[in-house]
Parts: structure tokens; C-alpha cells; sequence
């Protein structure tokens, strides 16, 4: 695409973020937007940093352990912010450790368990967010949360993992991540993000100590939906950088 391709796509992206926040009454600049660079090239990469991005977002830890260092290494200036967005393998746990700033996709207990083993052991506390399965899709990852509102044993369970994640050392729970079912119209989805937001006030309540700050929510086809409905952080990848590269 080239760097004015990528620059003004950023732009445009950038002022539909602040007008949707707007609408809502919130800052925008309370809303980060994460860069998501699957399948793309350092070069990409490199360019989207040029023209101003600072956080990017990797769905594979394999393919992010592969591409952060050259991408740091050929930054002259502040290193970018290293999101962890997609799914984590239990054996792939320590990639997400070693390399990333920032993981969003903490789906289960076991995986969180995996991550402060190996967060420990390297000495850091990671910031990390809850992965909640919303809509009850069956293909999409995530605690089951689609019932929490009226059925008390699934809030309740997912409440328990909560407090066991909670204590657990090396990780720092930051907040909330769903993905919304893909669809042709975003306004069918603004229930899933009305519904994370709610999960997250409920947290509040229940677990007082923690801000639970941030809500990632919102990818290319419907971040604007997402940012009314309070997302402090939006993944877009195809809306900056064009259609995915052949898969790495």
C-alpha cells in the first residue's frame, strides 16, 4: 500500500474514532488504537510506525516473536506497545511472556495460570485483560459470560475464575476483550458491547479493589459501535493497512 496509503488511512480511521466518541461524550482520546499487524511485514509495520502508530497487535505469539524484535530494532525512537490479541496456546504461553507488553486474549484459568508461571519467572507483572465469550458464539474463545446477566451460576462461575486469576502473581488484570460476531451491520452487535460493558460495572462491584479500566472492544467492520458503547481500545487492521497478506 505504501506509507501515504497507510498514513491516510490512519487519519481517516483516527477521526471516525473521535467522532464516534464524541457522539458519545467521551474523549477520544481515551480510546487506544491498536494496530493489528497479522500476516503483514516488519516494512508494514515500520510504515505504520511513520506515520504515527505506537501500539501494534499480533494475533499469533510465534508470529510476533518472529517480527517485534527486527520491528524494534529498526525504530529509532520510542518502542511501540506490544498487544497480545489472539488466541494463546498453552505451549505457546511463554512467546506471549518473552515478547509482548500487553495480552488481551486470556480466555481461561489454565492460561492465565501458564502466563504467571512463566511472568514470574522472568520477573514481570503483565498487564493482562479477560477474554468474555458475549455473544455464545461456538467458535469464538472466551469465558462463557453470554447468560451472565440472568443466569446466576454462569456469573458465578466466571466470577470464581475471576478471584482465582485475581491472585494469581506476575499478572495485572486490567480490564475486558470480546470479539462480536461478524456481520454486514454494526448496529446488530452494540448488545454485545452494551452487554461487556455491563460485565465490566458488575466486576466493579464485586471485585472493588481493581478499576477494571479498559474494555478492547471493536475491530475494522465495527469499532464506531464499539467506541459508543465505552471501548477504550479498538483492534483495526484492515481498515489501516488493507486486505491481510497471505497467512504467515
Amino acid at each position: 500500500m505504501g506509507n501515504e496509503g497507510i498514513e491516510r488511512n490512519l487519519r481517516s480511521v483516527q477521526e471516525r474514532i473521535a467522532e464516534a466518541a464524541l457522539r458519545a461524550g467521551r474523549d477520544p482520546a481515551a480510546v487506544t488504537l491498536v494496530a493489528v499487524t497479522k500476516t503483514f511485514p516488519v516494512e508494514v509495520i515500520l510504515e505504520g510506525y511513520a506515520a504515527g502508530l505506537r501500539h501494534f497487535g499480533e494475533n499469533r505469539p510465534e508470529e510476533g516473536a518472529a517480527k517485534i524484535p527486527a520491528v524494534n530494532a529498526a525504530i529509532p525512537g520510542p518502542r511501540p506497545v506490544w498487544h497480545m490479541v489472539g488466541h494463546i496456546q498453552s505451549r505457546k504461553a511463554d512467546l506471549a511472556v518473552a515478547y509482548f507488553d500487553v495480552v488481551h486474549s486470556v480466555d481461561r484459568l489454565k492460561i492465565a495460570q501458564r502466563l504467571s508461571r512463566f511472568a514470574v519467572e522472568a520477573g514481570r507483572e503483565i498487564p493482562v485483560l479477560l477474554e468474555c465469550n458475549i455473544s455464545g458464539e461456538a467458535t469464538k474463545f472466551g469465558f462463557a459470560v453470554d447468560r451472565w446477566q440472568e443466569d446466576a451460576a454462569q456469573r458465578e462461575a466466571f466470577f470464581a475464575d475471576c478471584a482465582a486469576i485475581l491472585a494469581l502473581p506476575g499478572l495485572r488484570v486490567e480490564g475486558l476483550m470480546t470479539v462480536a460476531p461478524i456481520t454486514d451491520d454494526p448496529e446488530t452487535v452494540r448488545p454485545v458491547f452494551a452487554g461487556l460493558r455491563a460485565l465490566r460495572d458488575a466486576l466493579r462491584e464485586r471485585f472493588p479493589h481493581l478499576p477494571w479500566r479498559e474494555l478492547s472492544m471493536g475491530m475494522t467492520d465495527d469499532f464506531e459501535v464499539a467506541v459508543e458503547e465505552g471501548a477504550t481500545m479498538v483492534r483495526i487492521g484492515r481498515a489501516i493497512f488493507g486486505p491481510r497478506r497471505e497467512e504467515w
